[in-house]
């Protein structure tokens, strides 16, 4: 049996994250109370019907259970099951304006407490399992769409004792991912941007990939990372890591860095079986010119 526990601040995509593994044959409970989760897997041992299973966990059920979350999981009987834990979250001032967008009610809102404070002491309800999680999520950046297919992709395609790897190209003005294991810069390699002729066209695209891949320390950083990341990955497999973000930054993340992970996620496909890419301001910017 598979069992995924979905958690993190309201308003970061619980819900949506979801629907998507109900769509995907997952037998979906939301907001299950954390104390009822060993009665579960008990129930589902051997159950046919029951070979994958999703529950989202909130502040609303932990208020009281806080101290006990790391103690009901680590009791499950974890000769019926593996445990994936993901932990979904985003900026305060992008939950701010989904709650405002959206004008629902944080569930931790009263007339004593405002959505900034709300927000604010989900965090410290759910930090147990957050430190707890498998696979931490940033949402900050993310469309509905590319949350789904991140889901679908991470979680619900991950095949057993496989490790899921993701290399993250990332723009450093735009912030470094909060979910990445690994962070490389590469803003000391040439910049496409500074050519007219390039500044509008992609690492995803052949004239800025026939720029980069002429200079000896284009080729370098990638070998040095590739090295790196051949060295310490078999330890994380060995250690039954399920998840590894790796994210690479350049200034913008339009050029340098999509080149680089796109250049690593070819070359690591080869040696293990469950390796995407993720261009998080080109998916940015395509939501934002609805392409």
């Amino acid at each position: 049996m598979r069992l995924v526990v979905i958690s993190g601040r309201s308003g970061s995509g619980k819900s949506s994250a979801l629907h998507v593994l109900e769509d995907l044959g997952f037998y979906c409970i939301d907001n299950l109370p954390i104390g009822l989760l060993p009665a579960l897997a008990e129930q589902a041992n051997g159950n046919e019907k029951l070979t994958q299973i999703a529950v989202s966990v909130d502040a609303r059920n932990l208020a009281h259970a806080v101290d006990r979350i790391e103690l009901v999981l680590r009791d499950l009987p974890h000769d019926h099951y593996k445990l994936d834990v993901v932990y979904l979250d985003a900026s305060e001032k992008v939950l701010l304006q989904r709650f405002s967008a959206t004008r629902r009610k944080h569930p931790l809102t009263s007339k004593k407490i405002s959505l900034a404070e709300a927000i604010e002491q989900e965090k410290e309800l759910l930090d147990p399992l957050a430190n707890m999680a498998d696979l931490t999520l940033d949402t900050t950046h993310m469309s509905v769409h590319e949350l789904r297919s991140l889901i679908r992709l991470r979680v619900a395609d991950k095949r057993d004792g496989d490790m899921s790897i993701l290399f993250e190209s990332f723009g450093f003005k735009h912030g470094i991912p909060i979910d990445a294991d690994y962070v490389f810069d590469v803003r000391h390699l040439p910049n496409p941007y500074w050519d007219e002729s390039l500044r509008h066209h992609t690492g995803l695209e052949q004239p800025v990939q026939a720029f980069l891949s002429q200079y000896d320390d284009v080729k370098d950083m990638q070998q040095s990372i590739s090295e790196f990341m051949q060295r310490w990955m078999p330890r994380f497999v060995d250690a039954n890591r399920s998840y590894m973000t790796i994210a690479i930054g350049c200034t913008g993340g339009q050029h340098r860095s999509v080149y680089m992970a796109e250049q690593l996620t070819a070359e690591f496909q080869q040696y293990y079986p469950n390796v995407q890419v993720r261009h998080r301001e080109l998916a940015r910017l395509s939501e934002s010119t609805g392409h």
